[in-house]
């Protein structure tokens, strides 16, 4: 009893000097879990040289087979902001939804856009856009901002292929399992959605004025649309990859045989199918010269350095966590029924919670909660691929829970948008809070439906 009491004491202690350390001393959250790493290995018992492989095996082994989805991904984000296929995307949304319905079209705009691009670029590169139709639609700039924020906000830390998504669905041994994650993530990102739109139409009611935009600022978006990318063009790097996703896990689920079936499961797979979804965004560069073919391919890999670092420390930290007696210690926790599907998901949702509240990053949060649930699925046999994307969204939720000024999407937000600071936590910080609740809800409902 002693012994897993300092056992417990040891994991909390790591815990409390992760968020001690990214959030009141700001480091990187790659040097924080390397040192909470050899720190709980240390103390837990681990001899160095077991402490040492632990670290090294857990960060090259999750880099082997998740290392690359998330380069490709990020990739494909780059050139679809760089060469304004957002945009169009956006467009197409609009003549869709925007006459009768506009923030509900920004919404849809955002959600789509988040899927490959990180959520602070498209707001970026979306932000003449809200103005536009705010003043446009004559509708308060705080309803076009949110409806806007919230939809990017919802795929952000939901939906693969975001890297957030797939470096928690890595953690968890997901990897193969990515067409399970991609409807799952589809379905509890819906409602977020929905509620993001709606508190969007609550804040218009408290600020009505609309964007201030001088005559000339209001047809700036669209102003050169014929030199836009074609609407099919845009959206092939898109949903191509997810499709090939799809097939491919249909396919095994199906246990179909023969060289077709063999064929789709290759293609695919995640590493393959985003690399198809890379080629695919060859069309949306206006030339193949060293600046479009090496720079932006290159701010793609730049992109993705970071989120590779701190992937692979999140690796190196649930390693050891797995070769400490910690894990022995969960494994008697579960025999004796201490913990339950649907605890494990509450765990989840307010470590991640947690994390992002008090550092801000929603990646980091995602990472390292992931990190810090992988040994205990282990130990309790949990390797569903349902319930294991029910973790992830789990995450995912308290990974948006919440934005406020420690986060660099809130600044983002308010400086694009023109909102003041207070409007700021009154319409954006309180929708994060109402997604990320949502998204909790969402997951426990479908654990009960489901699984």
């Amino acid at each position: 009893m002693g012994e897993g009491l300092i056992l417990a004491l040891i994991l909390i202690a790591a815990v409390a000097f992760i968020i001690f350390a990214t959030s009141i001393l700001k480091l990187h959250p790659f040097l924080v879990l390397i040192i909470a790493a050899f720190a709980v290995g240390l103390t837990a018992g681990l001899s160095p040289e077991k402490t040492i492989s632990a670290i090294s095996g857990g960060f090259g082994g999750l880099m082997s087979y998740i290392g690359l989805v998330i380069v490709f991904g990020t990739i494909i984000g780059v050139i679809l902001e760089n060469s304004r296929a957002a945009i169009r995307i956006a467009d197409v949304v609009l003549r869709i939804f925007g006459k009768n319905h506009p923030a509900f079209a920004l919404s849809i705009i955002g959600a789509i856009v988040s899927i490959p691009v990180f959520c602070d670029s498209g707001f970026v590169i979306l932000s003449s856009l809200n103005k536009t139709i705010s003043r446009r639609a004559k509708i308060s700039i705080s309803t076009t901002t949110v409806a806007l924020a919230s939809g990017l906000y919802a795929t952000h830390t939901l939906v693969v292929p975001t890297p957030g998504p797939i470096a928690a669905a890595g953690n968890l041994g997901m990897t193969e399992h990515m067409g399970t994650l991609i409807w799952v993530g589809l379905l509890t990102a819906l409602p977020a959605i929905f509620i993001g739109y709606f508190w969007a139409l609550r804040c218009g009611k408290d600020t009505g004025d609309s964007a201030k935009l001088s005559p000339d600022e209001l047809g700036k978006v669209f102003a050169d649309m014929e030199n836009l990318p074609s609407a099919m063009q845009s959206f092939i790097p898109l949903l191509l990859p997810i499709i090939l996703i799809g097939i491919g896990s249909t396919v095994k689920f199906m246990a179909l045989q023969g060289g077709t079936a063999e064929l789709f499961i290759f293609l695919g797979n995640p590493m393959v199918a985003l690399l198809i979804g890379v080629f695919s965004c060859i069309p949306l560069l206006p030339a193949l010269d060293e600046e479009r073919l090496s720079g932006w391919v290159g701010k793609g890999v730049s992109q993705a350095g970071p989120i590779l670092l701190i992937t692979g420390a999140g690796g190196a930290f649930g390693s050891v966590l797995k070769a400490t007696p910690l894990s022995t210690l969960i494994g008697e926790m579960i025999s004796g029924g201490s913990i339950y599907g649907m605890l494990f998901i509450l765990i989840a949702y307010v470590v991640a919670a947690a994390l992002k509240s008090s550092q801000g990053s929603s990646t980091a949060a995602l990472v390292i909660t992931s990190s810090l649930m992988a040994p205990l699925l282990s130990e309790a046999g949990i390797a569903d691929p349902l319930m294991l994307a029910l973790i992830v969204m789990a995450i995912g939720g308290g990974a948006m829970t919440v934005s406020h000024a420690n986060d660099s999407y809130f600044w983002v937000v308010t400086q694009f948008s023109g909102l003041s600071v207070n409007d700021a936590y009154r319409s954006f910080t309180m929708v994060t809070l109402l997604q990320g609740l949502t998204v909790l809800l969402t997951t426990l409902a479908l654990y009960f439906l489901l699984v």
